[in-house]
């Protein structure tokens, strides 16, 4: 992702997520989740419910699991938004939790999913039909709710990682960006130890 902050034509300046940049990080989104979901049509629901030991996930509660959190972020957005809270202007200290929270996901190691988004809450079963419908669902009521914000919504911190901290919304969208490239890749080892 390219921050709009990289290059500044002063000292000072600072650039915040446009619309335009909204509409490009949406697509690259919804382009990442069509792709993934289209790499899944060759196999069985049998293969794609099948978890590759006990306590691991299969690829379809791997896919909810990513849903879960798309959803739970966009669940606290639209609370924390209801009421007009006071919001701290994005900084680069809010930047910096960004960049370590993309860095940390990027890499392979394990950690604990938080409890809303864990085994607790994710179907025994599943359609790779009802994942994709659900998903869209989800994708189209996050773009209409991002579009209807006020412009200076985007230069605050109004998200909450659970691990991160508080992010912009461009923070947010990184984090779903960087969360599914990693769950990619368990989708496609745990294919490869499935029968």
């Amino acid at each position: 992702m390219v921050y709009r902050n990289d290059v500044s034509n002063s000292k000072n300046e600072k650039h915040f997520m446009t619309k335009s940049d909204l509409t490009n990080q949406l697509n690259t989104l919804d382009n990442l989740a069509t792709d993934l979901l289209s790499s899944l049509k060759p196999y069985t629901e049998e293969k794609l419910n099948a978890k590759p030991t006990e306590s691991a996930w299969s690829v379809l509660q791997i896919c909810h699991h990513l849903i879960l959190a798309e959803q739970g972020s966009l669940n606290y957005l639209k609370k924390k938004l209801s009421f007009n809270p006071k919001l701290k202007k994005a900084s680069l200290s809010t930047r910096m939790r960004q960049k370590l929270m993309t860095t940390y996901i990027s890499t392979p190691i394990k950690f604990k999913a938080p409890t809303a988004v864990g085994d607790d809450h994710l179907p025994l079963t599943s359609s790779l039909e009802s994942v994709t419908m659900i998903w869209k669902s989800l994708r189209a009521d996050l773009r209409s709710f991002l579009f209807q914000l006020p412009d200076d919504i985007f230069e605050k911190e109004v998200y909450k990682h659970p691990f991160a901290g508080k992010l912009s919304i461009e923070g947010m969208l990184a984090f779903f960006e960087g969360h599914l490239k990693r769950h990619e890749k368990q989708i496609v080892k745990t294919l490869t130890l499935v029968r």
